[in-house]
Formats: structure tokens, sequence, C-alpha cells
């Protein structure tokens, strides 16, 4: 048994999700299991018990921020965006350099992590394993990866977008969009999202002004008197 089911048989929730509070020294014979260690990771907040219940926490009966009773208040209707990568996506990337850095290496800040292109996280396509796909993902070292990450939390406070101009070199912007973050779009466009996506772009968008450029340049040049 589970602890989330050998605390559900503590707990005895109603049809509707509502428990009595139980109180954690009940933690001890069959129940023993729920003893609450550091941050009680069968009932925190990623836990498989929160992702159904709403679990509250009573602190207010012992000195300090220990937990000293629990219940279920009810159903979680919040829909949780599961993080897990499937396998052979993993396997699929395990070995690439970071997109960003270039780099693939042993040590903390160069060891490559699977980085979930959307930094919001709200696409439930890619919360499901089943319909992930390996393109809705990047390698990025850690480094890199950690940097995104309060990059995309910005952007998600602010609705405005990074813009790929503060990396020196940088010829525009945005890949498609603007600064302006929305719905329809999402994170597409912007260089976080997809760095390699980006250069190809650039490089195309660049050769397109540079042939009407020069275009427009040999006309004037040939015909422009003649107007």
């Amino acid at each position: 048994m589970t602890k989330t089911e050998l605390f559900l048989k503590l707990a005895n929730p109603d049809e509707n999700g509502f428990s009595r509070w139980v109180d954690v020294s009940e933690f001890v014979g069959e129940y023993k299991d729920l003893k609450l260690g550091n941050g009680g990771s069968w009932c925190r907040q990623s836990s498989t018990l929160a992702k159904k219940y709403i679990v509250q926490f009573d602190k207010s009966k012992t000195p300090g921020n220990s937990i000293d009773a629990v219940r279920l208040n009810g159903f979680n209707t919040e829909q949780t965006f599961s993080q897990n990568i499937r396998y052979d996506i993993k396997e699929y990337y395990k070995y690439k350099k970071c997109v960003m850095l270039g780099i693939q290496g042993n040590s903390e800040n160069t060891r490559i992590e699977i980085d979930h292109k959307d930094g919001r996280k709200d696409d439930w396509r890619v919360s499901d394993t089943s319909t992930q796909r390996i393109d809705d993902f990047q390698p990025l070292c850690k480094a890199a990866n950690d940097a995104k990450r309060q990059i995309c939390k910005r952007c998600k406070e602010t609705d405005k977008r990074w813009d790929a101009k503060n990396l020196l070199g940088n010829p525009y912007s945005f890949y498609e969009g603007d600064e302006n973050y929305n719905d329809q779009l999402g994170c597409k466009g912007c260089y976080q999202f997809d760095p390699v996506e980006y250069r190809i772009q650039s490089v195309r968008r660049i050769i397109k002004e540079a042939t009407e450029h020069t275009t427009d340049f040999i006309m004037n040049k040939l015909y422009n008197n003649n107007n």
C-alpha cells in the first residue's frame, strides 16, 4: 500500500473529497510510514495526493513550522502540468550539446538538461508523455537552462518577451512576432524558445533583405535617370 493510500484509509474522505483533521500523532503502527520528514514528500504540492485533493496543513499547535495535522479540503480541480519526459526523448538528447553554448560536460554547470522549449509549461499536449514530440524539447547545459528559467519567469510576469539583441551580434529581436506575448503565437519566435530556429530564420531573412536591396540598387543605378 502506498503512502497516499495509507493516508486515504486513515483520513477516510467523503464522496466530495473532504476529510477530518488527521493529527500527526496518529502516524503510528499501521500508519507509521506517514511520519513526516523534511517537506512531507507524500503530501507536498507535487505529490500524487495533492494532484487529486486540496491538502491543508495545521501548524498552530507546536512552535516552529512543523506540520501538526493534515486534512483534505475537497478535490483539486486545477490541472497540474506534468514535467515528465518520455524515455525515448531523453535518450535522443542524452549526448547532445547545448544549443545555446555548444558544450556538453560533466561539471554541474555544463551537464546537459532536457529543456521544455515552452517555458510557461501550459501546453497540456506536452504534459502528456504519449503526445510529446522530440521538437518540444532542446538540450541545454544547466547554466543556460537556469538563465532561461529566470527569463521565462519574467516574461510570464510581464507578458514581455526577451529581446534576442541582448546578445551582441544577433540581428533581430524575434524571428516571429514582437516583444508582446500573445496566446496565439505563444513562445514561438523567441530566441529562448528555439535558438537554432532563430539562427536559421535570421539567415533566411538576411538573404531575403540583401537580395531585395541589391536588386533595388542595380535598378536605380541603371534606370533611375530614365524615369
